[in-house]
């Protein structure tokens, strides 16, 4: 079975499952999407992985994994999504250490969670994709109305919410930004933490 490399697309709050969210992964070459259902704990390790800028006080459990396994020169070469089981996706990390590769079974979210920090390619096969991925709304490619309501259901974005939370920051000052950058962080509230820093980054 052919393997098929995807990127992350982005997290999005989910509507179907309370406290969940939508991991949205992407194939690097064609339009279809592979949309995850993961908790907060994992969609903020995501997350803060992600967001380069952003380093939490103390390390979190899949950064302390990653200094872990390089004191001891174990390196992930690359994870791949490998099964699909009543709406459950299953995942294998492949490392390397002193040459020897090992097979290691894990949950989907932890999985991406350390790819982003090793900076190893994500994959999964063609038929996973065939059977889950879809076409998001704004794709160029023709979208069935089943299409549609898994969106709906797994990606919600709120405009005004998004709006009036920018709109909080831009009548602050950079001193006043600064600050509540530097709260955000410590509270580890690393969503909020981005839009503060992304409201900095314009005015810089």
């Amino acid at each position: 079975m052919s393997l098929v490399r995807l990127n992350i697309k982005g997290i999005s709050y989910s509507q179907t499952q309370n406290g969940a969210y939508a991991l949205i992964l992407s194939e690097v070459e064609g339009d279809r999407k592979l949309p995850i259902v993961i908790g907060a704990f994992e969609a903020q390790s995501i997350a803060i992985a992600l967001e380069k800028e952003i380093k939490p006080p103390r390390p979190l459990t899949h950064d302390l994994f990653k200094n872990f396994a390089d004191r001891f020169d174990i390196q992930i070469k690359q994870v791949i999504i490998h099964k699909l089981v009543d709406g459950v996706f299953y995942s294998s990390i492949i490392c390397e250490r002193e040459s020897s590769e090992e097979i290691i079974d894990a949950r989907t979210s932890d999985a991406i969670s350390l790819a982003l920090r090793f900076d190893a390619p994500i994959f999964t096969y063609k038929n996973i994709l065939e059977k889950a991925g879809i076409y998001l709304k704004g794709s160029e490619a023709d979208t069935s109305p089943e299409d549609d309501v898994l969106v709906d259901q797994l990606v919600v974005d709120d405009p005004e919410e998004e709006s009036t939370a920018s709109s909080d920051y831009k009548k602050l000052s950079l001193s006043e930004l600064n600050s509540l950058l530097e709260q955000a962080v410590a509270a580890e509230d690393y969503e909020a933490a981005a839009k503060i820093r992304d409201e900095i980054s314009k005015r810089n």
